[in-house]
């Protein structure tokens, strides 16, 4: 076996998927929700807004290219949140069809680069078919203006003629589209967030082998590794000025302290992106929580104080923190040594 076996594998059975969690959100949840999904895409925009609700002009999550303040052109994508028990037909979004047209033709803001129709049921059949033809999408918003869209614009009638007509007839209907859930909920769980939203387990954790910690001692555990040989040099049988000095029990100790740092390493690592930010610090604190009283407590000598404060993090119990659940009893003296390289730990016997 190659990963770690975790007690909520055994203990929840089968689960309801995201897929269809996202099916009794709210329409306010589902906006939130695919504005937390743009988070994931951040890098590729100047800012992203939820503006959906009484006047949103037809837009209810923007994604702005650029800065809407610096340039009164800006470039933007539009992300239009619908949320229906079935999947979205036509007469449904004809209107949204039409806002968006009739706010860029008054100057309200620029015409979209892009316009996805974002839904937990995605767009049916025949919306579909239409999103991929822009002559028949034009075609079919006007044959159904009067009806759908005219007196739903605004508080007066908005009517397909003249100078808006014309606009109409040029609007570049390619820029509509639509995000299939399957692709957003399958993006998102690479958001902090997502474990929080639909639940589940966090992914299994790869053993560690003797093979996987190098054999070399690395730049980022120098400090911890230098208290640690101070620590054994204080029982003053030995004076030892490097690692590559230790034997029998020091040299036990070490290896067991090493793999240790590095099971550590792995845990921080491997759920960093699953967890909401400073959950791995928060599992540090509520182990440095633990120790502190015996962190303080006098010793014979500082290696004394290491093993103490060691045996002292195995017992500590965590009840919340969602890493518990993945976490191992070499973590526990990992913790202890991060701490100490981070300088959080001292290990002279006071």
């Amino acid at each position: 076996m190659l990963n770690y076996t975790t007690s909520n594998r055994i203990n929840f059975g089968l689960r309801i998927t995201p897929l269809k969690l996202i099916e009794v959100l709210t329409p306010q949840q589902w906006e939130e929700f695919i504005e937390e999904w743009l988070d994931l895409k951040k890098s590729e925009f100047h800012s992203i807004e939820k503006i959906g609700g009484a006047g949103d002009m037809g837009r209810d999550v923007i994604a702005y290219i650029e800065d809407p303040k610096s340039n009164p052109n800006y470039k933007w994508k539009c992300y239009q949140c619908k949320h229906y028990k079935d999947p979205i037909i036509p007469i449904k979004v004809y209107v949204e069809f039409a806002k968006i047209i009739y706010y860029t033709f008054n100057k309200a803001y620029p015409v979209p680069e892009e316009y996805f129709f974002v839904a937990p049921k995605d767009c049916g059949t025949t919306l579909s078919k239409l999103l991929l033809d822009e002559n028949e999408l034009r075609k079919a918003i006007q044959a159904n203006w009067k009806k759908y869209c005219e007196n739903e614009i605004t508080t007066s009638p908005v009517k397909l003629e003249g100078q808006f007509l014309n606009y109409f007839n040029h609007f570049n209907f390619k820029i509509f589209n639509k995000l299939q859930r399957k692709t957003i909920v399958e993006e998102h769980t690479k958001h902090p967030n997502h474990l929080i939203r639909f639940g589940g387990s966090l992914p299994d954790r790869p053993k560690i082998s003797a093979a996987d910690i190098p054999s070399n001692i690395q730049s980022d555990e120098t400090t911890y590794v230098d208290n640690l040989v101070k620590a054994y040099n204080s029982t003053g049988k030995f004076i030892f000025s490097s690692v590559n000095e230790l034997k029998d029990a020091y040299l036990v100790h070490f290896k067991k302290a090493r793999e240790g740092f590095h099971f550590a390493e792995q845990l921080r690592v491997l759920y960093r992106d699953n967890l909401p930010v400073n959950t791995f610090e928060e599992f540090q604190d509520e182990i440095l929580n633990g120790i502190s009283n015996s962190l303080v407590t006098s010793y014979s000598n500082s290696f004394e104080k290491v093993k103490s404060v060691e045996d002292k993090a195995h017992q500590i119990q965590i009840t919340s923190n969602p890493l518990k659940d993945v976490s191992k009893p070499q973590d526990r003296t990992g913790i202890c040594h991060q701490l100490s390289n981070n300088g959080k730990i001292n290990w002279e016997n006071e």
